[in-house]
């Protein structure tokens, strides 16, 4: 049980902070977030991409349009040491402070760290309260808003900055350098601001520990942490259950896929499968391993290699897979006849554009480049397509056809 008072001292705090902090730069996101009357808005993401400081943007535009917006509204940040023994019947103490101050509107970070939650966020909801809700783990919103708050809410994703978010950050133009800066950097919001690489690595070991085996129950930490460095190690490419199985030396494919659901709720990494009118063939083929941020990547792979050196590829190919992802898009990689096209982009259940990503385009893998988006776009019967390469720009043409190649950097920024 924690008292009233103890709440009363953590939301003070918190408050001092939040609205004590230096200003940020506004996240893409923010105009597209909803003022919601009678549904929860719910904002998931990785930790430390910014859910906060979004939540503190948020408040500070509906003030600017109301007032009133700023004195009737309560922000809670469940992770905090002092509330880790919160538990649905401390809510009560929480309704008490909500009383006494006349909220209207509640922010609640990290709300699925209590239990029951989602029953809470109901009762406020029935009761006319405004309620915005943040969460850094996707099944367990996902689940708990399927059963409770069915059709009462609005779900969004926040990621670390995007290239673009990057540029104004850091007050860059577009262009190779800023390209390079980002796929070594990323754009983890306190890393940018100290450059403190430890950040970073706190973060993968929390996530690792507090996302997963506490939450989970994960016994084998060791085989968790052997295979998110593997995974991290290896961004861009294809991998099967089976075979880190037998790689990582964990017993069971289960148990492997089990952490790759985990891992992939916690928003470190996601699969894209390869394309198929045939599910059960999807799922028995090779996905495809995207890592959230090339900071990440810095500082948890397994491999030397760097920004700089010959993993440039994969890492450019990572960043158009999650810059192409907070669009919305579906993605699937095709591969037909042996010819692989490294992103289906469909949107709203149709194909609407592929693209091939290398870092330059070369005597030496051209052709491989354009047999794969050929056959892409033989296969789905689309004319656009396009190549993304770090610093490249010029035009393929192709049996009447003309496909783009284009700089990332430019296409992004």
């Amino acid at each position: 049980m924690i008292y009233q008072t103890d709440i009363e001292a953590v939301i003070s705090d918190q408050l001092s902070r939040f609205t004590n902090a230096e200003p940020s730069l506004t996240r893409e996101i923010l105009p597209t977030l909803p003022d919601l009357q009678n549904h929860a808005l719910v904002i998931s993401g990785i930790r430390r991409c910014g859910k906060s400081t979004l939540l503190r943007q948020l408040l500070a535009s509906r003030s600017s349009r109301d007032a009133r917006a700023s004195g009737d509204s309560l922000f809670l940040n469940f992770d905090d040491p002092r509330l880790a023994a919160f538990a649905l019947p401390d809510f009560q103490a929480l309704d008490a402070i909500i009383a006494a101050k006349s909220v209207r509107s509640l922010f609640l970070d990290e709300l699925q760290l209590v239990e029951g939650w989602e029953m809470y966020v109901r009762q406020k909801l029935d009761a006319g309260l405004r309620v915005t809700v943040t969460g850094s783990n996707a099944s367990l919103l996902s689940r708990e808003l399927g059963t409770r708050l069915t059709g009462r809410h609005i779900s969004k994703e926040l990621f670390p900055f995007s290239y673009r978010e990057f540029l104004s950050f850091k007050t860059l133009p577009a262009g190779i350098e800023s390209l390079r800066a980002y796929l070594s950097g990323g754009g983890f919001p306190e890393y940018l601001k100290t450059g403190n690489a430890d950040m970073l690595s706190e973060m993968f070991t929390d996530i690792l520990t507090r996302d997963i085996a506490i939450r989970h129950g994960v016994r084998d930490l060791l085989s968790l942490k052997k295979l998110a460095l593997y995974l991290v190690s290896n961004a861009a490419g294809l991998v099967t259950a089976s075979r880190l199985r037998q790689v990582i030396g964990i017993g069971h494919t289960a148990t492997v896929l089990e952490y790759f659901s985990h891992l992939s709720d916690a928003y470190l990494i996601e699969f894209m499968p390869r394309f198929s009118y045939s599910p059960k063939v999807q799922n028995v083929n090779p996905r495809k391993l995207y890592v959230i941020d090339p900071g990440m990547i810095k500082v948890a792979s397994l491999s030397s290699t760097s920004a700089a050196d010959n993993n440039n590829g994969r890492l450019l190919e990572n960043l158009v897979y999650w810059e192409l992802r907070r669009t919305g898009a579906e993605l699937y990689y095709l591969n037909e006849n042996g010819s692989e096209c490294d992103f289906v982009v469909f949107r709203n259940g149709k194909p609407v554009q592929v693209m091939q990503v290398c870092w330059e385009l070369t005597p030496q893998n051209r052709d491989r480049e354009r047999r794969g988006l050929i056959e892409a776009m033989d296969f789905f019967n689309i004319p656009d397509a396009l190549i993304l390469t770090a610093d490249q720009r010029d035009t393929l043409h192709e049996n009447g056809r003309r496909i783009p190649i284009l700089p990332a950097w430019d296409f992004f920024k």
